[in-house]
C-alpha cells in the first residue's frame, strides 16, 4: 500500500519553489537597473542561472526553518557541492567564467566552511580554511545518504577542488519569502506610486512566474532576457498610474469559448441584441466583451485602482454619448416607422457601439473591450438600448410568466 504524502512536506516544497521564483525575480530587477545585457533561467544548470556580459552565476537556493545552521556536515551543503563538482568534472561548469552562490536562510556558525566562504566584504573569507574543513568533514562523516556527494567531491583533483572553492560564495541568513516580497515591493514603489505598488508587483510576479513555468516545462525554451523583462516592466509601469489602468492578460486573452460558460443567455443585454436580430456569433462576442469588462472592472475595484465615483462618471459619459445618437434616431424615424425601419436604425446604433465608440475610462486605457463591454453592462441595466422601443418591448418580454395587469 502506497504511503500517503506528508502534507507538511508538500507545503514546504511548494514554499521552496515560491522562494526560488521570488529570488530569481529579485535578481532580474537588480540586473535591469545595471544597464547590461543579461538572461535568467530557472532549473537549468542550477536553481537559478544568470548570464551577463561578465560571465555566469549559478545560484543554489535553500529555504530552511528558523534556527537551522549550515554546519560542515549539513546535507544542503554537500548536495550543492555534488551538483557543482559533477558540473566541473563533466565540463559543464567553466570555473574561469562562473561564480557559484549558495544562498540559504540557515545561519552560518563561526568557524565553519560556509562561514569562511562568505563575501570578502564580510571580513571572514578564508578559502584555504574552508577547503580544509570540507576535506575533514568528508573524511569524518559516515552519512550514507551523502555517499554520492562525497564521491563527486572525491573525483575533483586538488587543483579543481581549490578552484571550485575559490568560486563559491555562501550567503547565510538570507531573507525568507516575506522579506523577499517586501524587498520587491520596495522596488515596485520606485516604479509606480506607493499606493499602486502592490498591484504592480502582483502583475509582475504573475507574468514572471508564468514565464518561468514555460521555460522550465518546454525543453529548449529561451531564458528570460533582460530585453524581454524590461519591455514588460516598462509597459506595466505605463499602465498603472493616474492616467492609465492595467489590462490583465488573463482577461484580455480570454478564450473565445469563455462566453459559452458565462451563463448569459437570460441576461437583459442578450435579449436586447436578439430583439434587433443580432446573430448568434456576434452575441457570443458581446457576451465575451461583457465578461471581460465586468471582470476587469471588478479587479480594478478590488485593488483600489479606481477612484471613488470614477466608474459612475465614466458610465455617465457613455450614456450621454449613446443618448444623443438614440434620440436623433427616434426623431428621424418618427411615430409611424415600420418595424423594418426601426430594426435598421437600431442596428446602426449598435454598430456604432461595436465598431466606433471608443470612450476611454482614462486617457491611456485604450482597450476596446472596456468600452464595448461597459455598454453591454449598461444595456443589461436598461440604461441604454438599441431598438427605438426597447424599454416597452423588453418589459413585455421579461414580464414574469403568469403576471397580470392587476385586473380580475
Amino acid at each position: 500500500m502506497a504511503q500517503a504524502k506528508d502534507p507538511f512536506e508538500a507545503a514546504a516544497s511548494a514554499l521552496g519553489y515560491l522562494f526560488q521564483l521570488r529570488k530569481a525575480l529579485q535578481r532580474c530587477v537588480e540586473l535591469s537597473r545595471d544597464g547590461i545585457e543579461w538572461s535568467v533561467a530557472i532549473e537549468a544548470a542550477d536553481d537559478v542561472e544568470v548570464s551577463t556580459e561578465a560571465g555566469t552565476e549559478l545560484i543554489q537556493l535553500k529555504r530552511r526553518a528558523p534556527g537551522i545552521r549550515l554546519t560542515d556536515f549539513q546535507p544542503d551543503l554537500w548536495k550543492t557541492l555534488r551538483i557543482w563538482s559533477e558540473g566541473v568534472t563533466g565540463h559543464r561548469i567553466d570555473l574561469d567564467e562562473t561564480n557559484l552562490y549558495l544562498l540559504t536562510t540557515a545561519e552560518l556558525p563561526a568557524g565553519t566552511a560556509g562561514f569562511h566562504l562568505q563575501s570578502r566584504a564580510s571580513g571572514h573569507r578564508d578559502e584555504q580554511a574552508a577547503e580544509a574543513l570540507l576535506v575533514a568533514a568528508r573524511a569524518a562523516s559516515g552519512n550514507t545518504d551523502l555517499a554520492s556527494a562525497f564521491k563527486a567531491f572525491d573525483k575533483l583533483t586538488e587543483q579543481q577542488r581549490a578552484r571550485l572553492v575559490s568560486r563559491i560564495e555562501v550567503i547565510g541568513s538570507a531573507p525568507d519569502l516575506d522579506r523577499v516580497r517586501n524587498d520587491l515591493l520596495g522596488y515596485a514603489s520606485l516604479a509606480v506610486e506607493r499606493r499602486y505598488a502592490n498591484s504592480f508587483l502582483q502583475r509582475l510576479e504573475g507574468w514572471f512566474f508564468e514565464r518561468a513555468i514555460v521555460q522550465m516545462s518546454s525543453p529548449g525554451s529561451d531564458p528570460v532576457s533582460g530585453a524581454e523583462f524590461d519591455e514588460f516592466f516598462n509597459d506595466l509601469r505605463r499602465q498603472i498610474g493616474e492616467h492609465n489602468l492595467p489590462i490583465d492578460h488573463d482577461i484580455a486573452e480570454m478564450p473565445a469559448d469563455a462566453a459559452d460558460h458565462a451563463d448569459a443567455s437570460d441576461k437583459v443585454f442578450v435579449h436586447q441584441l436578439r430583439l434587433i436580430g443580432v446573430g448568434t456569433e456576434r452575441i457570443g462576442l458581446a457576451v465575451r466583451d461583457w465578461l471581460r469588462a465586468f471582470t476587469q472592472r471588478s479587479r480594478w475595484a478590488d485593488e483600489n485602482l479606481i477612484q471613488a465615483g470614477e466608474i459612475g462618471k465614466y458610465e455617465r459619459r457613455l450614456v450621454e454619448e449613446w443618448q444623443a445618437r438614440f434620440l436623433d434616431m427616434r426623431e428621424d424615424l418618427g411615430d409611424e416607422a415600420a418595424e423594418a425601419q426601426m430594426l435598421r436604425a437600431a442596428k446602426a446604433i449598435y454598430r456604432w457601439v461595436d465598431q466606433e465608440a471608443r470612450l476611454r475610462i482614462r486617457p491611456g486605457c485604450d482597450e476596446l473591450f472596456v468600452t464595448k463591454g461597459s455598454y453591454q453592462m449598461l444595456a443589461d441595466e436598461l440604461r441604454v438600448g438599441w431598438h427605438p422601443d426597447f424599454a416597452a418591448r423588453l418589459a413585455m418580454l421579461l414580464e414574469p410568466a403568469g403576471a397580470t395587469d392587476g385586473r380580475p
